[in-house]
């Protein structure tokens, strides 16, 4: 007997509320185990069968962070090198995207071809060349290396995302600032950047998001433990012979809202200049 139209909205509408709540169980899961851990004392955080409800709660994980120099320094140096290179980024990002969306020159073809290959490339093969490159340069255990590194990463997605919006505005906006006597470098930060600030944002929020988060190159690149970056200092807190559970998961708890609150209030100006960003690149 066949459904009616009704009888199968209603289902197909059940059936997506299932999928998304498991979806979000799936994916919000561990994070909400972790913050349930981060407000447990050390030694409950295994206890069998495991509740996610503390049974004890306390707060000591995080005011022993607040109250450390030590790794609250770790914070400070994942801001130092994120900021840096979102605005880094997005200074060549802009240019070069603006380069590429309004002037045809030789070899602008080939450049495109090497800035979408670069990002093929898996990082894990970069690390032992620029490790020695660090080296010789004589940056090692510095921010600028941390920085530089990063960038290496994240201005062929910045250029490509900000030629692609800007291929989206008409070139009229820009070529009525030249007909006034305006050159190429007002009609952009004049008339081109004000009206690109989805796509800006969306390229600094995932610019940062990258900075913020990355690890691998930050314990490479680094030595000393005031230069540590808040990934490379959570795996600092394990011990020899114990494990620090409620501070690394309050660490990660406090690591991860910078990322959560930036999501949150640019969210849709991160979509919407993901999806513009995307449909001429």
């Amino acid at each position: 007997m066949a459904l009616s139209l009704k009888a199968r909205n209603r289902a197909r509408a059940t059936l997506l509320t299932i999928g998304l709540t498991l979806g979000a169980v799936y994916a919000g899961g561990p994070a909400v185990w972790m913050l349930s851990n981060s407000l447990k004392p050390n030694g409950e955080v295994f206890d069998y069968p495991p509740r996610l409800i503390p049974e004890t709660f306390t707060i000591e994980a995080y005011t022993r962070i607040f109250t450390s120099p030590d790794k609250l320094r770790f914070f400070l140096n994942s801001y130092v090198v994120a900021l840096s290179v979102v605005a880094l980024t997005l200074m060549v990002g802009i240019l070069a995207g603006y380069a590429l969306s309004r002037y045809n020159f030789p070899g602008k073809r080939a450049l495109s071809s090497v800035i979408i290959s670069i990002q093929a490339v898996p990082p894990i093969t970069l690390l032992i060349p620029y490790f020695g490159l660090v080296v010789t340069l004589q940056l090692y255990d510095t921010y600028l290396a941390l920085i530089l590194t990063y960038m290496v990463a994240t201005i062929p997605y910045s250029i490509l995302m900000m030629t692609g919006y800007f291929n989206t505005l008409p070139r009229e906006l820009d070529e009525a600032v030249k007909v006034d006597g305006g050159g190429s470098f007002r009609a952009l930060w004049q008339v081109l950047v004000p009206v690109s600030v989805p796509g800006i944002i969306a390229v600094g929020t995932y610019t940062f998001m990258v900075a913020w988060n990355e690890y691998l190159f930050a314990l490479t690149l680094t030595k000393n433990r005031d230069m540590r970056t808040v990934p490379v200092g959570i795996q600092l807190l394990m011990g020899e012979h114990s494990f620090e559970w409620s501070e690394m998961m309050a660490m990660s708890v406090l690591g991860c809202l910078p990322v959560l609150i930036l999501f949150l209030f640019f969210q849709r100006q991160f979509i919407g200049g993901m999806a513009d960003g995307a449909v001429k690149s």
